[in-house]
C-alpha cells in the first residue's frame, strides 16, 4: 500500500495537476492511516485498508482535536486513494465510501470595510517606505482581481496585458482564466516596476519579487512573505484582529456583489468551478439584500 501511495501521489501531480500543498496534505492524511495499521514506515497489506481501520483513524483525528474541515479533507483523501486502489485492483471496494463526512461549521468569509480599505491603500500610496511601492502594487492587484495567494505569487510579467487591462491567472488545478485589472492597480504596478528599473524584462520573470538584492539570491516571493506584509499593511483596517490575503479576495467578491454585479460573473472572476462556492457571498452582502428587498417588495 505504501508503494501504491507513491504512485497515487504521482498521478495527482502529473495527471490531475494538484498543487504541492494539496499533495503534501494528502500524503500526511494517508501516511497517518498506514502508520496506524502497521507502525511507522512498515509495510501494509491491501487487506489491512478496511473500514474498521479508517473508523479508528477518524476517531483519532477527533480525539486529537483536529477541526471538522481537516477531518473532511482527510476523508476526501482516503476516498480518492480508495478509488485509485480499486482501479488498480488492489482493493475490491473502497471502504472509505461507508464513512460519512463530518458536519462542517458554516463560517462566513471575512471581508474588509470598503471605505477603510480604500483609505488604507491611499495612505500606503503616499508612503515613502522603501517597500511601499511593491506592497501597494501587490495589494492593489490582489484586491482588483480577487486573486488567491498562490495565483498572486505565480504571476509572470507576460501574464499582464497592460493595453487591454487584463491579467492571465493560473488557478487551482492549473486552470487558466483571464480577469480584468483596474486602473489603480495598473498605476501601482507601473510605479513599482519603474522603481525597480523593470519596465521591460523576460516574460517568464515573476511579476513580484522579494527585496533581497544580494548576488545570486533567490528573489522569489513566498506566500508567507505576502501574508506578513498584508497583516502589517492592513492592521488598522482589520481593527487589530489580523487579516489574510484571502480577506482581500473575499472583499473583492462582496464589494462587487454590493454594487450589483451578477453572481455568475463573480463566479467567473473568482475562478470557482461551482456556483455554490460563490453563493456564500450572498450571505455576506446584507446591504445588497436589504436594497433588493426595499426596491422589490410592494409593502417594504
Amino acid at each position: 500500500m505504501r508503494e501504491a501511495l507513491e504512485t497515487f501521489l504521482q498521478e495527482l501531480k502529473a495527471a490531475r495537476r494538484f498543487s504541492p500543498h494539496t499533495i503534501a496534505a494528502y500524503r500526511r492524511d494517508l501516511t497517518r492511516v498506514l502508520d496506524l495499521a502497521a507502525g511507522e514506515g512498515k509495510p501494509v497489506a491491501p487487506a489491512a485498508w478496511d473500514q474498521p481501520l479508517l473508523e479508528r483513524a477518524m476517531r483519532d483525528l477527533f480525539r486529537t482535536g483536529h477541526a471538522a474541515t481537516s477531518t473532511a479533507r482527510a476523508l476526501a483523501a482516503w476516498r480518492s486513494f480508495g478509488r485509485f486502489c480499486v482501479r488498480r485492483e488492489l482493493l475490491p471496494t473502497d471502504p472509505a465510501r461507508a464513512l460519512p463526512f463530518p458536519r462542517l461549521p458554516k463560517r462566513l468569509p471575512r471581508t474588509l470595510p470598503k471605505l477603510d480599505l480604500n483609505a488604507a491603500l491611499d495612505q500606503l500610496a503616499r508612503s515613502t517606505d522603501a517597500a511601499a511601492a511593491r506592497d501597494l502594487a501587490l495589494l492593489e492587484v490582489t484586491y482588483s482581481s480577487g486573486l488567491r495567494i498562490s495565483e498572486l505569487v505565480g504571476l509572470h510579467r507576460g501574464d499582464l496585458d497592460r493595453n487591454a487591462r487584463l491579467l492571465r491567472v493560473r488557478g487551482k488545478g492549473r486552470k487558466e482564466r483571464v480577469t480584468p485589472v483596474g486602473e489603480r492597480a495598473l498605476a501601482a504596478l507601473d510605479r513599482y516596476l519603474a522603481g525597480e528599473a523593470r519596465e521591460s524584462g523576460p516574460r517568464d520573470e515573476p511579476l513580484f519579487l522579494g527585496r533581497s538584492r544580494a548576488p545570486g539570491a533567490d528573489r522569489t516571493l513566498s506566500p508567507r512573505t505576502v501574508q506578513r506584509l498584508v497583516r502589517r499593511r492592513l492592521a488598522a483596517v482589520a481593527s487589530g484582529l489580523g487579516v489574510t490575503p484571502h480577506a482581500l479576495r473575499h472583499s473583492f467578491a462582496s464589494h462587487l456583489l454590493d454594487a450589483g454585479a451578477d453572481l455568475r460573473a463573480i463566479q467567473e472572476l473568482l475562478g470557482h468551478a461551482s456556483l455554490s462556492s460563490t453563493q456564500v457571498y450572498t450571505h455576506v452582502s446584507r446591504t445588497r439584500l436589504r436594497q433588493a428587498y426595499e426596491q422589490a417588495h410592494p409593502r417594504a
